[in-house]
């Protein structure tokens, strides 16, 4: 009897503490079942990407950005997107910067709504420029996406003024790195949006990455170097490793957290190989 009293004891006692425990266990639920997490709440907002983001999220910053490279003659340059709004462009101006790219579009879906500002006012103080295309190879193909570029603001014309249009394809920041594409499929689609773009402009657009980017998702794919400017990615005092195929870089983006403005990069020339490369 007294084992069945004591067990019947503490039969109560447990149910006294869960009943005690079952507010809280269920306001525990909902909170979880507001909150998404902080994984989902890392992924941005579709339009939102610019350029170097994922590198910096994947590679990270080091060293001292802006360190001297190889080549005699440098001449700087930013790229800037929407989410920098209005661009104090004479201000970059009288700080050296004498080149810039504009992101103009994304996937199909976004177009920059700051563009005109950023690419005539860039053009209006002297500088150099171009635009690029952040691409979604998981959205469309890439031929569909460089006549969206195109037809967006990627254009360009011989004027010496106008740089080739850039694509930009590095990390995926809504979802997996390589857009859920083999290597081989990642190749045929930035194929595709480079044979598309020469046909519409005549002009071989500049491709901008990142070593392990390029390494990962297209397994360090060499067949563009003969055609395709490199503009890559690396946020540290020297270029490093290029992507197979290129012996040199044409453009190298070393900081994310330069002045004015947070992506600048150095041309591997003076101005007149800026120029040379706006004419074509």
């Amino acid at each position: 009897m007294r084992v069945h009293r004591s067990g019947k004891t503490l039969a109560g006692a447990a149910l006294a503490a869960l009943t005690l425990l079952l507010p809280l266990t269920l306001s525990g639920t909902a909170a979880a079942a507001q909150d998404p997490g902080p994984s989902a709440q890392k992924i941005p907002t579709r339009g939102t990407a610019h350029m170097g983001m994922g590198v910096l999220a994947h590679d990270g910053q080091s060293g001292q950005p802006g360190g001297a490279p190889t080549a005699a003659a440098q001449t700087e340059g930013v790229d800037v997107a929407g989410y920098q709004g209005n661009v104090d462009w004479p201000t970059l101006w009288n700080s050296g910067v004498k080149w810039t790219y504009v992101k103009a579009t994304e996937g199909t879906y976004y177009k920059n709504p700051y563009f005109a500002q950023q690419y005539n006012g860039s053009y209006n103080v002297g500088m150099i420029r171009g635009s690029y295309h952040f691409a979604t190879p998981d959205t469309t193909t890439g031929a569909v996406q460089a006549d969206y570029f195109v037809d967006n603001g990627g254009g360009w014309s011989k004027d010496g003024k106008t740089l080739p249009g850039a694509l930009d394809i590095e990390w995926n920041p809504y979802g997996d790195a390589c857009y859920g594409k083999t290597q081989s499929a990642m190749v045929t689609w930035i194929r595709d949006f480079l044979n598309r773009y020469k046909a519409r402009t005549g002009r071989d657009p500049v491709i901008y990455t990142a070593t392990s980017w390029w390494t990962q998702c297209t397994g360090n794919y060499s067949g563009f170097a003969t055609t395709n400017p490199l503009w890559v990615a690396r946020y540290a005092s020297d270029v490093g490793t290029l992507p197979a195929g290129w012996s040199y870089y044409t453009m190298w983006q070393y900081t994310s957290s330069g002045a004015y403005v947070g992506d600048h990069s150095h041309f591997n020339g003076d101005l007149s190989r800026v120029q040379a490369l706006a004419n074509g």
